[in-house]
């Protein structure tokens, strides 16, 4: 199976016998490589995701709110965890929950193991932004395979998974926590 995009045939992954054949053009490498191709991809699937939101009454959420919220535990994560999981600074995770708390989402609260620490935990606001947030995530998913079809959006996400699940931001083998 085959699939063309203007000068880059990508082979399916269903026969490792073929050939990975890069772009042809000069300069095309740029424009048309995984990085890119995966970025671009998760724009789309991220702004599908926030307009979606939006339709369902969360119009303040943003890109960095999802960046926090993903790696946020249903029963809390200390903001040390939450920084190095996002992979960013303290600073400038505790700038994202100082915004995620403001919209109402999450607080901040004393840890039981130690209390020089910060666990940030949802609120009910939050758990209720979350099981929408599931929603729309779950509609984005289902016009991607509408859109590519059953079979490739089956081989991308299987490929996506065995490219980059073992890096499970809430825990698990290869995690960060």
């Amino acid at each position: 199976m085959e699939c063309s995009l203007g000068c880059l045939t990508i082979v399916s992954v269903l026969n490792p016998l073929e050939p990975f054949r890069r772009p042809t053009k000069s300069g095309a490498w740029r424009h048309l490589n995984a990085g890119r191709l995966l970025g671009n991809a998760l724009a789309r699937f991220e702004a599908r995701v926030l307009d979606l939101m939006v339709q369902a009454g969360h119009d303040q959420t943003r890109p960095p709110h999802i960046h926090l919220t993903r790696h946020l535990d249903i029963d809390g994560t200390r903001i040390t965890l939450l920084a190095q999981r996002a992979r960013m600074t303290n600073a400038a995770m505790t700038e994202l929950i100082d915004q995620c708390e403001a919209l109402g989402l999450v607080v901040r609260q004393p840890d039981p193991q130690d209390r020089r620490a910060r666990v940030v935990q949802f609120t009910e606001a939050g758990r209720q932004w979350l099981s929408a947030f599931g929603r729309a995530l779950r509609k984005a998913e289902r016009e991607l395979v509408q859109e590519i079809g059953e079979g490739p959006a089956a081989t991308l996400f299987d490929a996506l998974e065995r490219y980059g699940g073992t890096v499970d931001s809430l825990g698990g083998q290869g995690s960060f926590r």
